[in-house]
């Protein structure tokens, strides 16, 4: 059963049910997460969880209260969100982008959490002629109503793909012949010091720990912002906004006659 709920931030889209949310992975409806009651057991919900597992489709455990404030009709313990997009894979998007005779610009996201600031780095990512955004499949912000709002309509203009590793993703990048750099205080080097001539993916990470040590051992180059100020670190939607206006900036003076 798909059930509809209307919010002062517009429409509201869950499923619930174990055989409804099957259907639904079944059909490729779009899901951005799901929530399953702490404790659930049974047959169907293992059918059910393997084929969660099978499609990397996010969840989460919960209490029963919180599935309970989300509908009071029989839920079966598990409540799934949909996405207002369909999520792609970057093992489909970079070689597209390639063959179509692109330069890849794609920005990496680890970890963020904010939905205000995902859709922040969207609107400007788009303005900039980001290729594509990729994001891990759990532990990110949730991609709703919000989000879609705060990214003026981004979110439907740029490829957003979500990967079950970002470190298997960052890989297969970098084996694409991407380079990798990471938006970072922990670095001497200023993001002017870098040449963004060819592919790039500008990697930034969570509000409160940035880039996890994991991402950064795969990095080819870390660059920082210069801050004259008290305050040890710029907003992660306006650091993105800074460096990848830089990419912007020398792509053209390169493109100058």
């Amino acid at each position: 059963m798909i059930s509809r709920m209307m919010s002062t931030g517009g429409q509201k889209s869950f499923i619930y049910g174990l055989r409804a949310i099957m259907e639904a992975m079944d059909s490729g409806t779009p899901i951005d997460k799901i929530l399953i009651r702490k404790g659930l057991k049974g047959a169907l919900f293992q059918e059910f969880f393997d084929q969660v597992r099978t499609l990397q489709v996010p969840f989460q455990y919960v209490p029963a209260r919180k599935l309970d404030g989300i509908t009071r009709k029989n839920h079966q313990g598990v409540v799934a969100f949909l996405s207002p997009i369909t999520f792609g894979r970057i093992e489909d998007l970079l070689p597209g982008l390639y063959e179509s005779g692109k330069t890849p610009f794609l920005l990496l996201l680890d970890g963020l959490t904010d939905v205000r600031n995902f859709g922040a780095i969207l609107r400007t990512a788009e303005c900039a002629g980001v290729d594509g955004v990729v994001i891990p499949t759990r532990n990110f912000a949730r991609i709703n109503e919000d989000a879609a709002k705060t990214s003026a309509g981004a979110l439907y203009r740029i490829p957003v793909c979500r990967a079950a590793k970002m470190a298997s993703a960052i890989e297969y990048i970098r084996q694409s012949g991407v380079k990798v750099v990471g938006v970072t205080e922990k670095t001497q080097h200023y993001y002017d010091q870098v040449v963004f001539d060819g592919p790039v993916a500008l990697v930034l990470g969570s509000e409160d720990a940035g880039i996890s040590p994991a991402i950064m051992d795969q990095l080819d180059a870390k660059v920082r912002i210069p801050l004259a100020g008290e305050i040890e670190s710029l907003n992660v939607s306006v650091a993105a906004g800074v460096v990848a206006y830089e990419v912007v900036r020398q792509r053209r003076a390169q493109a100058q006659p």
